[in-house]
């Protein structure tokens, strides 16, 4: 019996394959047909291991696991391409008038079932939409098409940041009891010849009940879902969402065209549904997400409840909203290897709004976001209230062409060190008590002022729970050993505001470079970096430390890591030791070549 406990421990293994069936064993030999059956089979420490083909299914979680050591695993079969879709095929079009490029298909409701994202609305707090506009996409070879207002604006050529060449991809649809018809144009291909589908479910990987935990999603493809806005006071279902749960790992997977999200790690419908939207009393909507912060409070929001996730290594892009969002269920968690890109680059063709970025998060308490690449999207990464204990390290931004960080409603303390800024605008500023370190900043810094208008909650030290609340002043900030770029004759640095500031801004180490150059050399998923124009970078700085960061004015804290420990910042972007004798400015450390590998 002692010889046969560690297999018993160990965990079953279900297998899953297209040629399989539901009412099979899940054997390798008898595998299921679908990933839900062997869902339902999964105890804690078991592992579904999913076979090569297109899974076209909305997989929801029966169980998680207990703990790290007793996890439910989700995984591609090695070196095989597992898809889950959100989507369906369609065949059959065709053309409405002889000469003209617009095509037609009668789709059956049934297809849909209850949800069918040509009837739902797209739409949220803090989202203006040109029309109203719906949850469904229309796809052409993986490409998605753009919604248009009625079917006068079938042939409209579309020019977007996605498409600056210009383009005739557009849909419309009517909804009748039996049917939804599609119109739609694919520039100039032939439906019939080409690979079109729509998409008809609101998610891929997503549990309808909450505190479904410790579960592992690795190596798959997911795409094509009809996930819906994703404001902070709405329940946030992305393609992949861990729904108010704790320590789910997501990597290794390849995400891409989410109507809104791609992941998210957000709160649930308890808390609120859009609650400033539907308020017939039109108070200011930062009041309602106090609302919803208090009510996340008494649903259990904490760390022994939710957060504690993993997100790396994976792709995500093409999504409308965000690559990854969340609002408080992204507490505690770790996020980085991610190659995020191409996030709302066409939706500004057609809507508008907040909680837009490469990664948006509310209440990133302790939250350590690192070794990314974001790039081609409105803006990279975006903290939005309550991003105490935040770390932003090694990450690599360019072609964000709002800014690279938005630091919002954040009292502090945050560390943001040995990152590369390479867009027009690096920092879009609207918080306190964060600490700048080490890194590369090319791009204008902008500040916004909300004075009076918005009180925010600081937590105690590693916790949700409320310590106080104030309005922020836009101060107290530490900026050590950065490098800052000027271009056409700007000497300001961005910095003056911080003078008067109604608490010091600490400046030590820092130099300004005058009209440098960069260059991004692409070599298939390598990106090299070329500077010219650096000085001769002086190597005597000291090692950056929380005895040199001190506390923060309002909440009263030092710089610490999650677990406690004390802010140390003696690696630099490579992961190789900055010399206690003395180190450089900026991310390199004392690397002397002028091209450097930043991504791989």
């Amino acid at each position: 019996m002692l010889l046969f406990l560690p297999i018993a421990l160990a965990g079953r293994e279900y297998h899953v394959s297209k040629s399989g069936s539901d009412l099979g064993a899940g054997t390798r030999q008898d595998p299921f047909r679908t990933i839900n059956a062997a869902a339902r089979k999964a105890m804690p420490g078991d592992t579904i291991t999913v076979h090569e083909g297109v899974y076209r299914e909305l997989v929801d979680p029966q169980r998680g696991g207990r703990g790290e050591t007793s996890r439910i695993l989700y995984r591609a079969a090695e070196g095989e391409r597992v898809e889950i879709k959100g989507s369906e095929i369609i065949k059959g079009w065709k053309r409405v008038r002889k000469g003209e490029n617009i095509w037609s298909v009668a789709v059956p409701n049934s297809l849909f079932g209850s949800f069918n994202p040509f009837r739902e609305e797209f739409k949220g707090d803090w989202l203006e939409t040109r029309f109203p506009m719906h949850l469904a996409d229309v796809y052409i070879n993986e490409v998605s098409l753009y919604e248009a207002k009625s079917t006068d604006s079938l042939l409209v050529k579309r020019t977007t940041l996605r498409d600056p060449g210009g383009v005739r991809l557009n849909w419309y649809a009517t909804v009748g009891e039996d049917v939804t018809t599609i119109l739609a144009c694919f520039d100039g291909k032939d439906p019939n010849k080409e690979t079109v589908e729509i998409n008809v479910r609101p998610t891929c990987f997503y549990p309808s009940r909450e505190a479904v935990n410790y579960i592992t999603i690795r190596g798959f493809h997911i795409s094509q879902a009809a996930t819906q806005w994703a404001a902070p006071t709405a329940e946030q279902i992305g393609m992949v969402a861990p729904h108010w749960s704790k320590g789910w790992i997501i990597e290794d997977n390849v995400i891409k065209n989410s109507h809104a999200s791609g992941i998210t790690l957000g709160k649930e419908a308890g808390t609120g549904q859009d609650e400033w939207r539907n308020d017939p009393r039109h108070i200011d909507g930062s009041i309602h997400y106090l609302e919803t912060i208090f009510k996340a409070l008494e649903r259990g929001w904490n760390r022994e409840n939710i957060g504690s996730h993993i997100v790396r290594n994976n792709v995500i892009s093409d999504c409308g909203q965000t690559g990854i969002c969340g609002s408080m269920g992204c507490a505690f968690s770790e996020i980085y290897g991610n190659h995020i890109f191409n996030v709302f680059v066409k939706g500004s063709d057609q809507y508008n709004g907040a909680e837009l970025s490469g990664i948006k998060f509310h209440g990133a308490v302790d939250t350590y976001i690192h070794d990314n690449c974001i790039h081609d999207c409105n803006q990279a990464i975006w903290l939005d209230w309550m991003g105490q204990g935040a770390r932003v390290s090694s990450n690599l931004f360019f072609n964000n062409w709002q800014q690279d960080l938005f630091l919002e409603m954040d009292h502090g303390p945050f560390t943001i060190d040995n990152n590369i800024l390479l867009s027009e605008f690096s920092l879009l500023d609207a918080a306190e008590g964060g600490a700048f370190i080490h890194n590369f900043i090319y791009g204008k810094i902008r500040h916004i002022d909300w004075g009076d208008l918005r009180f925010v909650p600081y937590q105690k030290a590693h916790s949700t729970a409320i310590k106080g609340i104030s309005r922020i002043e836009h101060s107290d900030y530490r900026f050590f050993g950065n490098i800052f770029c000027s271009t056409g004759g700007d000497t300001s640095w961005n910095l003056d505001r911080y003078k008067e500031a109604d608490h010091p801004a600490y400046l030590e180490d820092n130099i300004l470079v005058k009209d440098p150059h960069f260059e991004l050399i692409f070599e298939g998923e390598t990106i090299k970096l070329k500077i010219s124009g650096l000085p001769s970078l002086k190597n005597d700085l000291e090692i950056v430390d929380a005895s040199r960061l001190g506390v923060t004015f309002l909440s009263d804290y030092p710089y610490e890591n999650a677990d406690g420990t004390p802010i140390v910042i003696d690696l630099d972007y490579f992961k190789n030791p900055r010399p206690a004798s003395g180190t450089t400015p900026g991310p390199f450390g004392n690397l002397m070549s002028q091209t450097m590998t930043v991504w791989k």
